[in-house]
């Protein structure tokens, strides 16, 4: 990914909230040239690794997971994670201002090399985790413990769960830092008017800016 230094995100933390509040992403290999894109959810466990890593599954009759094997290690892995992003209309800037349309946004790609999680209390825990995650914002969260246990390691033989220590980061967050001071306010007031992705992005904006 092209990153610009006035673009780049190299706040850690700030890195790892994205990968936690945009965690659907888009999972890229290419062992033989020619590439295999999955979209998955992901949780990231920054326990694990020196930089984390990302825990994730996949239907095994969907073959991308056979890049993972023997044949494939080695070859390194990208999941891409999109952030919030918008259009930004020169008009966003003032009425004098000099500028061109452009998107502003926030994307995160994470490389490291996949590996299958075979153990069955691994494969357990890993969807535990990943569920009471996404059902933790429900009034009565749904749990795995609802099902019976047989019925549920059935289901995991329809599954390949893996991991990917991250090994590589490339962190980027375009949000007109390269524009003058004020035309960065006036388009973050209007895009804090805006869709929850441009409300999103006028926060990180008017932050780089009382930064």
């Amino acid at each position: 990914m092209y990153v610009p230094d006035s673009f780049a995100l190299t706040d850690p933390d700030e890195v790892r909230e994205v990968i936690r509040s945009y965690d659907f992403g888009l999972l890229v290999t290419a062992p033989d040239g020619v590439p295999n894109a999955t979209h998955l959810p992901f949780v990231l466990d920054e326990s694990l690794g020196l930089q984390g890593t990302l825990l994730g599954h996949m239907a095994r009759p969907n073959s991308h997971w056979r890049d993972f094997d023997s044949e494939a290690q080695g070859k390194e892995a990208l999941v891409v994670f999109q952030g919030p992003h918008s259009y930004i209309s020169p008009s966003l800037y003032g009425p004098e201002a000099k500028a061109v349309p452009t998107w502003n946004y926030v994307a995160i790609h994470i490389y490291g090399h996949p590996r299958i999680v075979r153990a069955q209390d691994r494969v357990m825990a890993l969807l535990d985790r990943m569920v009471k995650k996404h059902e933790a914002e429900f009034e009565r969260p749904w749990s795995l413990e609802r099902l019976d246990s047989g019925f549920v390691q059935a289901l995991t033989r329809g599954i390949v769960c893996f991991e990917i220590p991250i090994e590589r980061i490339e962190a980027k967050a375009k949000l007109s830092q390269n524009k003058e001071i004020e035309m960065q306010r006036n388009a973050a007031s209007v895009l804090s008017e805006g869709t929850a992705d441009a409300r999103k992005l006028s926060a990180l904006m008017m932050k780089g800016l009382a930064g």
